[in-house]
């Protein structure tokens, strides 16, 4: 079954998270063909940028709890958006959680709708957002960020284009990406791609500086304790055993 919807329209190609059965969680599958698609894209000089975007209600609701990708497998992925010489433009009109945060903060450019909503809900299950930390700390607000890591807390489209996560917010989001787009596609392919570098140079460094120990943090406390109660409490849908 196929799970990356594709189309093309005038340069841009545009890859859609299709498994809504399971709100695009992060599977083995759909991390797995995502990447292939992407791979596709950096080959193709007919590609000038990428819209990243989704069917159903949820852009992507995460990890996918019964079949996660392994943890250097999602670092792979977000670091093969970052280094991806051709723009990333992220198109969410609905839920974003937890890991599908990560693959938020990797894209280049993110726009999302006013209906959009967002939650760092790691701390809820009993683990941390470790390797999604890639992307994120470098760009989004430190102070904001504190918060809805430790508390879980959802958050709407308008704080989560204060604190850096996503470029703009708007009731229309293809109305908020048209200029965006026609921007990229006025855009020389080579500038383009030597810019982007400029950008994402601070972000590759994080990736190189701490990539290994963030995805052996993350092994460590999905196999916890901690984690088991919490996976069990959220597909049983009940309060973890720690909640006062």
């Amino acid at each position: 079954m196929t799970l990356i919807a594709r189309t093309r329209a005038r340069g841009v190609e545009t890859l859609a998270l299709d498994s809504p059965h399971n709100r695009n969680a992060l599977s083995a599958a759909l991390v797995g063909e995502l990447a292939s698609c992407l791979a596709d894209c950096a080959k193709d000089d007919t590609v000038r940028a990428i819209v990243l975007t989704h069917t159903g209600n949820t852009f992507s609701a995460g990890a996918d709890l019964k079949d996660p990708p392994d943890p250097e497998t999602l670092v792979g992925l977000l670091r093969q958006i970052v280094e991806l010489d051709k723009p990333v433009v992220a198109r969410v009109t609905g839920h974003v959680r937890a890991g599908g945060l990560g693959l938020l903060a990797a894209c280049d450019i993110a726009a999302a709708s006013t209906e959009s909503t967002f939650a760092f809900t790691e701390v809820r299950i009993g683990v941390a957002p470790a390797v999604i930390s890639l992307t994120l700390l470098p760009r989004t607000d430190p102070r904001a960020l504190a918060r809805h890591y430790l508390t879980g807390e959802r958050f709407d489209a308008a704080e989560a284009a204060r604190t850096g996560l996503v470029t703009a917010a708007g009731d229309d989001v293809d109305a908020v990406l048209e200029p965006i787009l026609d921007g990229l596609r006025r855009a020389a392919p080579e500038a383009l791609a030597e810019t982007k570098r400029l950008l994402t140079a601070k972000v590759l460094e994080t990736f190189d500086r701490d990539a290994a120990d963030l995805t052996a943090l993350s092994a460590r406390l999905f196999a916890s304790p901690h984690a088991r109660e919490g996976m069990t409490a959220f597909l049983e849908r009940r309060d973890p055993s720690w909640v006062m």
